[in-house]
């Protein structure tokens, strides 16, 4: 690397002149290695999202203002890059910063091989070098989920800071740390596709990983028990049975009345 890329420690900040940027993760595979997701919350100076649209991962790879999109993995050699792209001049001036995340389903980091978060230029063309490079360790191993870095404003321009903070809890924790409504059935089963509505109507983000095939699943409805109708009571036989409500008399009789054939019971013997 030239002396343009800035190598990062823990904590450091660099200035960022670029009016786009993309952010990629990398990390070595391997048999044992789990699979790495990058993510990217927009949050605002209380450090939350203002709805779970401002989560964009791998079920809502597009922040609906358009300033920031995941581009998907890519695989060289041993390497493998999953990537989130940012156009700085489209971010809604409510937010604040833009968080850089690193996440495995389950499987904690330490078995995540030289992970390390790239910083470019995304409107410089041919092989351009980073502008900067961290190399994320875990603090603990225990990890499932990293902020890697956060693109942050200061003043009028952008600043890009190296954190490597990391969440035992993975995704979920995260995001629910930042405001972000998780589903937790879906989290559960392992997580994805459109957000669904909560029990209050508000979104909720469902996050299920892509399958293995890298196609995203969409969530299976929950189905309604299936309850069958109670056959209708019959009554029993004998007595008591249902009673007729008592005729109604007309006034001055009934014209048309006329007794019914009497039958043996009522002869006289």
């Amino acid at each position: 690397m030239t002396g343009m890329t800035h190598a990062m420690q823990k904590g450091s900040n660099i200035p960022v002149t670029a009016v786009a940027v993309r952010a990629v993760l990398r990390w070595t595979g391997g048999p044992e290695v789990p699979d790495v997701d990058a993510s990217a919350l927009l949050v605002g100076p209380d450090g939350r999202v203002r709805s779970d649209e401002d989560f964009v991962f791998y079920n809502q790879p597009r922040h609906p203002s358009g300033a920031v999109w995941r581009l998907g993995k890519k695989q060289l050699g041993d390497g493998i890059t999953d990537a989130v792209q940012a156009d700085l001049r489209a971010v809604p001036p409510v937010v604040d910063r833009i968080l850089v995340v690193a996440s495995a389903e389950d499987v904690p980091f330490q078995q995540v091989r030289d992970l390390r978060i790239l910083l470019y230029d995304a409107t410089a063309t041919g092989g351009a070098e980073p502008l900067a490079f961290f190399d994320v360790r875990p603090e603990t191993g225990a990890e499932t989920a990293l902020i890697c870095g956060e693109l942050y404003r200061r003043g009028d321009g952008w600043k890009f800071r190296a954190l490597g903070e990391g969440y035992s809890n993975g995704l979920v924790g995260l995001a629910t740390d930042h405001g972000i409504s998780v589903d937790e059935n879906a989290a559960e089963g392992g997580s994805g596709a459109d957000p669904a509505a909560g029990p209050n109507g508000e979104q909720t983000a469902q996050m299920r990983p892509p399958g293995p095939s890298g196609s995203q699943q969409a969530p299976q409805a929950p189905q309604p028990p299936v309850t069958q109708a109670p056959p209708p009571v019959q009554p029993a036989y004998g007595y008591p049975q249902p009673v007729s409500p008592a005729p109604v008399p007309v006034p001055g009789g009934d014209p048309t009345f006329r007794l019914p054939v009497q039958g043996p019971q009522f002869l006289r013997r």
